[in-house]
């Protein structure tokens, strides 16, 4: 899960919300180059993140705080929920199943070499994925490009979620588009967001999340933590995309 700090205590969103919004981000892309089996991609943009289960495992800082995602330290040989992840991807399709697969390859690459059974993992993973691309009928830069598409709106989308747009309209770097073009987003003062080059259908439109706010800032158990975030009321938070 992402954890903000909020002047109320804990602002929580959940990863499988923040993989929607990048989905909702994807919807939107109009740029002339080609994205491989768009609807499919989107499917895929959707769901990349369904390994987070915030209701199982530990969530809690040594002092008993919600922990975000990123000071998670998980154990680079534990391979058998990646292997889940991309099976119950298979269901939706190859396609979806491939740039999953790809993103686990991505995501355990920093970990490479620390762990047999990752490396022997990771060795499966590249095998299944060239059967893959054999079997659609796709080249290894078509799947590249489409998966660098499923980065850029992940990214677009975690910089939303964990608060990360700088103040007095200073820019910051998205990640090279499927395009392989720079992009940058800033805020306005007026709280709307640019994305500059202008890569969406239209000139202006909202993107949203559910979040709930925990005032409670420190808990017990993981037990604890997860009672106290399915009685807390959920809000949504929106972010509204303009052309510049």
């Amino acid at each position: 899960m992402i954890v903000n700090q909020r002047r109320e205590g804990w602002e929580i969103i959940y990863h499988r919300a923040h993989a929607l919004l990048a989905a909702q981000i994807a919807g939107q892309w109009h740029r002339p180059e080609r994205v491989e089996r768009v609807a499919e991609t989107i499917a895929a943009i959707a769901q990349h993140d369904d390994l987070e289960r915030e209701w199982q495992g530990d969530h809690l800082s040594p002092a008993g705080a919600p922990l975000d995602f990123t000071l998670s330290d998980p154990d680079p040989g534990l391979v058998e929920p990646w292997r889940h992840l991309i099976e119950d991807a298979r269901y939706r399709g190859r396609w979806v199943a491939l740039l999953t697969s790809m993103h686990v390859s991505f995501l355990t690459a920093p970990e490479a070499g620390a762990d047999s059974r990752l490396d022997a993992f990771r060795a499966e993973l590249d095998k299944q994925q060239a059967t893959w691309r054999k079997e659609l009928g796709v080249t290894k830069d078509e799947a590249a490009r489409s998966y660098a598409f499923l980065q850029w709106c992940d990214r677009l989308s975690l910089i939303l979620c964990q608060r990360l747009l700088p103040d007095r309209e200073r820019k910051l770097e998205i990640s090279p588009g499927p395009d392989g073009v720079r992009y940058d987003l800033w805020q306005r003062a007026d709280g709307s967001v640019v994305v500059e080059p202008w890569p969406f259908r239209d000139e202006r439109f909202s993107v949203n999340v559910d979040a709930c706010v925990l005032t409670q800032l420190s808990f017990a158990s993981n037990a604890e933590l997860v009672a106290a975030l399915k009685a807390a009321p959920a809000t949504t938070l929106t972010w509204e995309l303009v052309k510049d």
